[in-house]
């Protein structure tokens, strides 16, 4: 019985710890060379309800952590930080600690949550604005860390997610990523 349990919490464990994203800080990933992942910044605010509910529920759900973690270099940014920023040789100036006031980096940004893709030169891809469920955030993930936005109109994609994308999706997040 004991040995059973403790089996149990185990696999317990590491479906957790497999269904957490592993983020990087913005200073660390302006400074990494990441070869041909796109960055995954995920501009937040600490008072942001959903936010946090994107933490609790979205970034918890072990397929969007192992797309996060396998296709992307995810980065939390606090857009209200008081820090300057170094972004592909262009500085950034942080919040003047005024209420409402948000980082340089931040600007164009409207609401929170917000994720903007960037490309591995730094240049913007995708701006995501909004809270997701698990499932309609996996949708969106995989369209760009699959290529497939250039092969169809998301709304198509979307569509045919389930029935045709998905199982191909499900075998290549089980292999290791060759990336």
């Amino acid at each position: 019985m004991k040995k059973a349990l403790l089996t149990a919490l185990t696999l317990l464990t590491l479906t957790a710890l497999q269904a957490q994203v592993r983020w990087s800080g913005i200073h660390k990933a302006a400074q990494e060379n990441i070869g041909t992942k796109i960055y995954f910044v995920d501009f937040y605010t600490d008072w942001c309800r959903y936010c946090t509910k994107m933490d609790r529920e979205t970034f918890s759900d072990p397929t969007v952590a192992a797309i996060l973690n396998q296709y992307y270099y995810p980065v939390k940014f606090n857009a209200e930080t008081e820090r300057s920023l170094t972004w592909f040789g262009t500085v950034y100036r942080p919040a003047d600690g005024r209420r409402g006031s948000t980082h340089e980096f931040a600007r164009g940004v409207r609401g929170f949550p917000t994720y903007v893709l960037f490309k591995a030169d730094g240049s913007p891809l995708q701006s995501i604005p909004g809270f997701y469920n698990a499932h309609d955030f996996t949708v969106v993930l995989w369209y760009f860390a699959s290529g497939d936005c250039d092969r169809y109109p998301f709304e198509r994609y979307s569509q045919i997610f389930d029935k045709e994308i998905r199982p191909s999706m499900m075998k290549q997040l089980k292999q290791p990523n060759k990336q």
